[in-house]
């Protein structure tokens, strides 16, 4: 049975592999050439140091898939904002593991002060993560057109966000 828990320096071979087939073959990401482990792990380390969540689902030593946030814009105003991503390993797909993930990295991410998560999803036609975030409370709130060129086609961008925690209702601690 799969487990969540936080990402390890030896998943990173593993999360550097999937993260690869989502630059090959989706439109998840814009990335055209993956980046390499220690590019990864970098990435990796910045989101660590800024003391929110970079989780993996295991099967024993097996990363089926890994999620994490990092701020959603680097101005001091957007502190208590955050961009999520998601990615499965192609076997791991419709087993319920993407949904385990978000719902996760959501707590996590309310519990480091995050106030306001925010999905910036590659293409209008990736229904799997449009549909994950829905269905953990995320809310459509826009869409770019076309502002993407990936596999000879334009791709638009859906934002999704969710309120975490008290939200916009009061005042936040200071970060």
């Amino acid at each position: 049975m799969p487990i969540i828990r936080p990402s390890q320096d030896q998943d990173i071979d593993q999360i550097t592999a999937i993260y690869a087939h989502h630059v090959h073959h989706g439109t998840g990401t814009f990335e055209i050439d993956p980046p390499s482990a220690a590019d990864m792990a970098q990435r990796r380390t910045d989101v660590l140091i800024k003391q929110l969540p970079y989780l993996v689902a295991v099967n024993g030593a097996t990363v089926l898939g890994f999620a994490y946030c990092n701020w959603f814009k680097p101005r001091p105003a957007y502190r208590y904002s955050a961009e999520d991503s998601v990615y499965l390993a192609p076997d791991a797909v419709g087993q319920g593991l993407g949904r385990a993930l978000l719902t996760e990295l959501c707590s996590q991410a309310e519990r480091a002060g995050v106030r306001k998560l925010i999905a910036v999803i590659g293409d209008s036609a990736n229904h799997g993560s449009i549909g994950v975030h829905r269905s953990v409370g995320f809310a459509p709130v826009g869409t770019l057109k076309s502002c993407g060129w990936k596999f000879d086609r334009w791709l638009d961008v859906v934002l999704m966000d969710k309120a975490l925690g008290t939200a916009d209702s009061n005042a936040p601690t200071a970060l």
